[in-house]
């Protein structure tokens, strides 16, 4: 784990002096170079006085780099069609995943399908009928919804123009089989 490293880069994108940090925790300037040289392994406690220091969350010092935030550009972003729906898949990370569904006019997700997790939408363009059980709403560029996805669900674009759907899917398995 390199959290030596990563303390450095915080402190010095803070503009903070290592002079600065031992005066702010009480603790050494060689015991602080060591730490972040990785040449010693700070106690949980003392871990927490340098974050407190820093003004960052402890965990974060723990977290190994694949677990820090993701970065997807726009020009890297993936596409594919499900019943000529346009799916851009724009973000995941862990069970949670970001996509903006193109319908065009008439369009559906398909059948009423279920699977497990819950699931955000947000119109961007158009007009769409979402179902799910005995609930049925016409919802417009702006409106939102959401549902848990285990009840048969499904989106139709009602409108003359396409919709665009911004949704945001959350499950503890596998998204894979999903949007």
């Amino acid at each position: 784990m390199d959290i030596g490293s990563k303390i450095r880069a915080i402190r010095n994108r803070k503009k903070i002096t290592i002079a600065q940090m031992c005066e702010g925790t009480g603790l050494s300037k060689g015991f602080i170079s060591n730490v972040e040289n990785n040449n010693t392994s700070p106690s949980i406690n003392t871990l927490q006085t340098i974050a407190t220091y820093l003004d960052i969350p402890l965990p974060y010092l723990l977290l190994e780099k694949k677990q820090h935030m993701q970065v997807v550009r726009k020009e890297e972003r993936t596409y594919s069609t499900l019943n000529k729906l346009k799916i851009e898949h724009i973000t995941s990370k862990g069970g949670l995943r970001l996509t903006s569904v193109e319908f065009p006019p008439g369009a559906s997700i398909g059948d009423a399908h279920a699977h497990e997790g819950e699931e955000c939408h947000l119109v961007l363009e158009g007009k769409v009928l979402a179902e799910q059980g005995e609930d049925s709403f016409i919802l417009e560029q702006g409106d939102s919804f959401s549902w848990n996805a285990c009840v048969p669900h499904t989106v139709t674009n009602i409108g003359n123009e396409k919709a665009v759907v911004l949704i945001a899917v959350h499950s503890d398995k596998e998204l894979n089989d999903l949007l």
